[in-house]
């Protein structure tokens, strides 16, 4: 009965293991969109440069 239990609980683990890799596969997607889309449509400064629109 053990092993069965073993195998039942690995078997979920894995599961939750692949959707969450799943769900950071589409986090990872949607903040390189974020990131892609911030150099598009970036302000331009006082000078007429365009400036960064991030504060690193």
């Amino acid at each position: 009965m053990v092993p069965l239990i073993l195998v039942l609980l690995l078997a979920l683990l894995l599961f939750g293991a692949g959707f969450a890799l799943k769900a950071l596969w589409f986090v990872a997607v949607a903040v390189l969109v974020i990131w892609a889309l911030g150099f598009v449509l970036r302000s331009a400064g006082a000078g007429g440069k365009r400036g960064r629109w991030y504060r690193w």
